[in-house]
């Protein structure tokens, strides 16, 4: 519970810094995008610091999600931060939520709820061996590395915009793995220690990785499209290296089928959000 309690204010912490960014772009000129004195301007709001503490605060709580609690279960929590950005936006942002988005977000909170409900997350080390690192790196690249390669072959559009947004979400996966290792390594031997892991350097790494195949993805195609890709494919690859990288395990059996009604509601609220609030979209932006 705590680790799902950590994983849920890594989400909210994250969503709220992603609106809070926004708000501050919105009050600089329009004539000033993509120029340094936006940056500039943005610096100079209160709102912008505080987006940018709730950045750092979700990467907080999530290592702290990660030390406390197997990877499968901490890192399918974040799929919470596209509906809590929504809800933040309310507020914040003074918009409102259209009523067909609503089935959405309740689809997505019920798919989560019933998906680690059913799969029941547990088990597992908190370190890996060479033996474990080295293979699920190596798919992992080949995975991303072909995702990657098949997009630019493509035109724009949503096969190129999907396919990218899958690397992006390798490639956090693969972060939010490192980082359950390097957490752990500042926990348990400090700073000096941390400082000198493989796995911190590799995190920062991949994580700059995934920020910019997402990037890519956003401009590649329509939303639609690489938020579903990124949403399930980071659940997916995280739930796959928990266990072959940490000998983590969920239950099987007759359990897979109510795990599969879960990821098919997550899938169709993905969806019917990115389809029916333009909010999605500004937010991307």
């Amino acid at each position: 519970m705590l680790c799902v309690f950590f994983a849920l204010l890594g989400a909210a912490s994250n969503a709220a810094g992603t609106v809070l960014q926004r708000k501050a772009a919105l009050a600089v000129p329009p004539n000033d995008a993509m120029r340094p004195r936006q940056m500039i301007a943005m610096i100079r709001q209160p709102v912008w610091l505080l987006g940018i503490c709730g950045v750092a605060g979700a990467a907080a709580f999530q290592a702290l999600a990660l030390v406390t609690g197997p990877l499968a279960l901490a890192q399918p929590v974040f799929i919470m931060e596209l509906p809590l950005a929504l809800l933040f936006s309310v507020p914040l942002l003074g918009r409102a939520l259209p009523r067909a988005g609503w089935p959405g977000v309740i689809c997505m909170v019920a798919g989560l709820a019933l998906a680690l409900a059913a799969a029941a997350p547990g088990g597992g080390g908190t370190q890996a061996s060479m033996a474990h690192w080295v293979p699920a790196g190596l798919l992992c690249l080949a995975g991303g590395g072909w995702a990657v390669a098949t997009a630019y072959h493509r035109p724009s559009g949503i096969a190129r915009a999907a396919l990218l947004g899958g690397a992006s979400a390798v490639a956090n996966a693969l972060t939010a793995a490192l980082m359950k290792s390097a957490a752990d390594t500042f926990s348990a031997h400090g700073v000096t220690a941390f400082l000198t892991a493989w796995q911190t350097y590799g995190f920062a790494l991949c994580g700059v990785t995934a920020i910019f195949l997402l990037e890519s993805a956003l401009q590649a195609g329509p939303i639609v499209a690489s938020q579903p890709a990124l949403t399930l494919g980071d659940a997916t690859v995280s739930l796959a290296l928990g266990i072959t990288v940490y000998g983590e395990h969920i239950r099987t059996g007759w359990w897979v089928l109510p795990q599969l009604a879960a990821v098919g509601l997550i899938a169709y609220g993905t969806v019917r959000l990115s389809r029916a609030v333009p909010l999605i979209r500004e937010l991307a932006a």
